[in-house]
């Protein structure tokens, strides 16, 4: 994590770093203030803060009140040297608690990642650079051995030589790429988290079964999501790249609708245009672009070529982003074995789908065949020493498709987790469901998987395929388990060369009738690659380009950044669309409009209904308000700070609405109830005198938002990149 420090007045010091401030001082006997704790207070309290997490974490599991429990730690310093301290932390229990839960509760103390970190004794590197924001070396601990040549399959570069070619090319665009997070709890199973230190929104994980071949993977992906843009899904990227030659690539086209919004000439083909518009329902307006908001450029489409004739064809940006999601996405140290990794994954998913909706039941991995992989074998039973039943299919659906799935039972919870993986080779697609199954989770992680069920109708409908395409935590049926299989093993091979494979897998689409659309991405210095395969390869289904696309944005973007420059006027005509939109009033504005606001503000929080709760409020509207505030209340999932003040407006608001009862009356006890502080912002609410209580004032060019203008920084080295690209 990337923690950057500003000098403030005196000897105070901030320290920022994701969406979070600490402001450190010293004590006015060392010339400081004495305004904030001092940095090494910070570091004692950070150990003792962490012992409680482990402790709330382990009580909050088996519903143990916490109420009751104290902790405290203190430090002993050595007389003669004052480097060498004991952390001494005590824990008070109350006598309720079991023999068993006492050993248990000191035993979670000890997983405390701070004591860990300081027992194994952290390394401390200083450096001077000419500048921190152009000093983009990877921070990767891991770094591989250069004389080492680790070949794995499916690869065609050693893993040092592609862990260093990846890391290079981040360093190149700028990105500070680090590591938050290792994972690795049974044999032969590694996973990680990167993110991106200067916009930790851009993140990946990544899997092998190697340190080596997760880091690998993770940057992999880093780079393939880069390339295609999907870190920036759905976010508004600024007037300035929205009026730029270009706002994706490059070779981008804009396409104007017709005068009565009717899809314009040159975007898609009549193959795509009777999936995407069978009823000629879809408008030009349902595909302009998000990320520009530019309705006045049209519509902003990528060019694909067809593999079935070699022809280009122009797909709107929005389609992709609202239909396709990551699906068919990635990057390799060539063409092939980039598309043989999208295919894979295009596969994986698809045939996931279809086992899961269809609730067919797979046949098991004969124990045999197992044994033939024995680092796969030893992951396999650390599961089940750990007390997780682990079942092995064959999803190939009889040999004709390079599918696996892992399925993992937890008796503690009765969940099942169901893991899927593909690849031309069995070994591979084995390893990847393994692999996929524990990427960057815990043993308690594996407590949150869903119970399966005998009830079709949740099996089936659209939103658990999505579930199990964002993270596999989808319902599955218990008709998965019958022993009454639906299709006999297979011990299939479909492996080659990275070319052979490729053909192979497109031989497949071409069997089901399926055209298939490639876009290559090489501005960036990677070879990376998108596979699109209409009614195959999509997440989402295709209504949601007219009931549920994410341009939906730009009918609110513009007047919610501008909120406290509305007129009442046009504050009426915002309510009033909101209303008449019948979005649901929990989405977050965030989401809404494409704006990343920091998460620990009230912009960050700030879902539909508070935004019609305050618009209310500011236009008088007051029994409107109420009503809303209502449902806030009793559907309430902000902070408590925030549930408090509504709470007490809606105290103000009863009052003031009904005329037998007198404001001044209550007064005293509100403020003694809510605090004096509160009730002025909720009676100056309530009265008109304070506007969008707790709403910074922000605009189009979104000053303030830095979380966002990170993100956009992050997405101008690529924009950057692509334009000295085309220039050469």
């Amino acid at each position: 994590m990337e923690i950057k420090v500003n000098f403030l007045d005196n000897l105070r010091l901030e320290a920022k770093f994701d969406d979070f401030s600490v402001i450190a001082d010293q004590p006015i006997r060392y010339k400081g203030d004495g305004s904030a704790p001092g940095p090494f207070d910070y570091f004692l309290a950070s150990s003792a803060l962490c012992a409680a997490y482990f402790v709330k974490v382990y009580c909050n599991a088996r519903d143990i009140s916490t109420d009751n429990i104290r902790l405290s730690q203190n430090n002993i310093v050595d007389p003669e040297d004052r480097y060498n301290q004991i952390f001494q932390i005590q824990v008070e229990l109350p006598e309720s608690i079991s023999d068993k839960d006492r050993q248990g509760i000191l035993r979670s103390i000890e997983r405390c990642t701070v004591k860990k970190v300081i027992q194994t004794g952290p390394e401390f590197k200083v450096d001077l650079v000419e500048s921190l924001e152009e000093d983009a070396q990877a921070m990767l601990m891991q770094q591989p051995d250069d004389s080492a040549s680790t070949f794995i399959l499916g690869k065609d570069l050693p893993l040092e030589k592609t862990i260093a070619n990846m890391s290079g090319l981040l360093a190149d665009l700028g990105m500070k790429i680090e590591i938050s997070s290792w994972r690795n709890i049974v044999p032969n199973v590694w996973s990680l988290h990167i993110r991106d230190a200067a916009s930790p929104m851009c993140f990946t994980n990544g899997k092998g079964a190697t340190k080596e071949s997760a880091l690998a993977s993770a940057l992999g992906e880093f780079i393939e999501r880069l390339n295609c843009n999907f870190f920036y899904n759905d976010q508004f990227f600024g007037t300035d790249i929205a009026n730029s030659d270009f706002v994706h690539y490059p070779n981008e086209k804009w396409f104007k609708p017709g005068a009565n919004d009717e899809l314009p000439n040159g975007i898609l083909d009549d193959y795509c245009l009777a999936l995407y518009n069978p009823d000629d329902e879809l408008r030009g307006s349902n595909l302009i672009d998000t990320n520009s908001g530019m309705s006045e450029r049209g519509i902003c489409a990528i060019p694909y070529v067809r593999q079935s004739d070699g022809e280009t064809v122009y797909f709107p940006s929005n389609l992709i982003e609202n239909l396709f999601l990551s699906n068919g996405m990635s990057a390799g140290n060539n063409l092939a074995e980039a598309k043989v990794q999208c295919l894979s994954e295009i596969f994986e998913r698809a045939v996931k789908r279809k086992i899961i909706t269809e609730e067919i039941i797979l046949p098991d991995v004969p124990k045999d065949v197992i044994a033939k992989y024995p680092s796969i074998l030893a992951g396999i039973e650390g599961l089940e020493a750990q007390g997780f039943p682990v079942v092995v299919k064959d999803a190939s659906l009889g040999g004709q498709f390079p599918v696996m799935c892992v399925t993992l039972m937890n008796p503690k919870t009765g969940g099942v987790f169901a893991s899927f993986g593909a690849h031309p080779s069995f070994e591979v697609a084995l390893e990847r469901s393994l692999t996929e199954l524990l990427q960057g989770r815990s043993f308690e992680g594996l407590n949150d998987v869903p119970k399966p069920t005998f009830n079709t109708m949740a099996v089936t409908e659209p939103e658990n395929a999505v579930d199990h395409f964002i993270d596999s935590t989808g319902v599955i049926s218990w008709r998965f388990f019958s022993d009454k299989n639906d299709f006999d093993f297979v011990e299939w091979d479909f492996s080659g060369s990275n070319e052979q494979e490729n053909e192979g897998l497109m031989s497949i689409l071409k069997d089901l009738d399926k055209e298939v659309y490639i876009a290559e991405f090489n501005q960036l210095g990677a070879t990376a690659c998108r596979i699109l395969v209409p009614d195959y390869s999509e997440v989402y289904p295709v209504e949601d380009l007219i009931w549920d696309n994410t341009n939906k944005s730009l009918d609110y973007r513009e007047d919610i950044l501008n909120l406290h420059r509305l007129s009442e006027e046009q504050l009426v005509a915002l309510v009033e669309r909101l209303e008449d939109s019948q979005q649901d009033n929990y989405i977050d504005i965030r989401t809404l409009i494409g704006i990343e606001f920091d998460e620990n503000t009230v912009w960050g929080q700030l879902t539909i209904l508070e935004l019609k709760i305050l618009i209310y409020l500011a236009l008088g509207a007051l029994e409107e308000a109420i009503e809303l505030v209502g449902e806030f209340l009793q559907y309430n999932d902000n902070t408590v700070e925030r549930g408090l003040f509504y709470q007490a407006v809606h105290a103000v608001l009863e009052v003031t609405l009904d005329e037998e009862l007198d404001l001044d009356d209550y007064l005293v006890n509100f403020n003694r109830m809510f605090g004096a502080d509160n009730m002025e912002q909720v009676v100056g609410s309530v009265f008109g005198e304070v506007k969008f209580y707790g709403l910074t004032p922000t605009s189009m060019k979104l000053e303030g938002l830095d979380k966002h203008l990170r993100l956009i920084e992050s997405y101008k080295k690529l924009h950057q990149a692509r334009k000295l690209a085309a220039q050469m």
